[in-house]
């Protein structure tokens, strides 16, 4: 049995290499192209800029670009038209402190002083966990409203069986996390910011799901925003939906716990068995895990 746990674990491992190197040579072929035609873009604007302003050496517009360069990568621009956003106003400090929290990260603002990045290190350590904490005992009561009691008030009352009361309700638990998820805010999304389309706007939820946070979309930085205060508010809330803003940052975390529901509810058939114990303490990723 251990030799065999040893097995499924160096397969676990070199797949996940290969999967890696896979990821690795899609991206590179797809992007790299499109890397080396904005490069050559840049050249191309940056030395017809020289030949117009003879005045101004390279080393000097060197100089300027990088220091607008190292202030946009904490979220600062240079640029008239996002001069008057600020970032670190109480709503948008209260929107980076719930990527804080959800560990999402999206990299378009961070702390310029030592004082706020050593105080982000400490409210992380404390945050970070105590989220979790909060969103496993939101998860555990919904649950109970979302797959046991469900199923159990369908068997008992229309005398369906388990397991095919435990199929329709996981489809229909996928269709409507994808809907309230992904839908419904890349709709929404794609409404209220002018440059993003629907697929943009997918790309953001997914990348906010996912904790990945890339920090190439922004809810709420474009020019002119309207309502911008209330926008970046009603992200970062935990009401779930309002007017014309959709949380996304905090609740979308709750998505993959609602998913590790949809098995449960398709076990539910079989939590009447015997082995049902053994089943839930013999899983293959005990044995992928190289745990028994």
């Amino acid at each position: 049995m251990s030799n065999k746990s040893a097995w499924y674990f160096l397969f676990l491992v070199l797949g996940y290499i290969l999967y890696l190197i896979f990821g690795a040579v899609v991206f590179s072929s797809v992007e790299l192209p499109y890397e080396d035609l904005l490069r050559q873009q840049l050249r191309g604007i940056k030395r017809q800029f020289l030949q117009e302003h003879k005045c101004l050496s390279e080393e000097r517009l060197e100089r300027f670009l990088s220091k607008a360069l190292e202030a946009s990568n904490y979220g600062v621009s240079i640029l008239n038209n996002a001069s008057a956003s600020w970032n670190w106003d109480f709503t948008s400090s209260l929107f980076f402190a719930s990527t804080v929290l959800s560990t999402t990260g999206y990299g378009h603002t961070a702390p310029l002083s030592d004082g706020g990045k050593a105080f982000c290190i400490i409210y992380s350590v404390i945050g970070i966990p105590f989220t979790l904490l909060f969103l496993t005992a939101v998860v555990q009561r919904i649950m109970v409203y979302s797959t046991w009691r469900p199923i159990m008030h369908i068997h008992t009352h229309w005398g369906l069986s388990k397991p095919l009361v435990a199929v329709v309700h996981a489809t229909l638990l996928a269709v409507v996390a994808v809907s309230c998820f992904f839908l419904i805010p890349a709709a929404i999304f794609s409404a209220l910011e002018k440059n993003w389309n629907f697929l943009e706007s997918f790309y953001f939820c997914f990348i906010s799901l996912s904790t990945i946070g890339l920090g190439d979309y922004v809810p709420g930085e474009a020019f002119n925003q309207r309502f911008r205060e209330l926008y970046k508010l009603g992200i970062t809330g935990r009401c779930g939906f309002s007017k014309k803003e959709v949380h996304v940052i905090q609740g979308y975390k709750l998505f993959f716990h609602c998913c590790s529901t949809v098995p449960s509810s398709v076990c539910l058939m079989k939590q009447y068995s015997s082995h049902f114990q053994k089943l839930e303490n013999a899983t293959w990723l005990s044995y992928l895990c190289g745990l028994s």
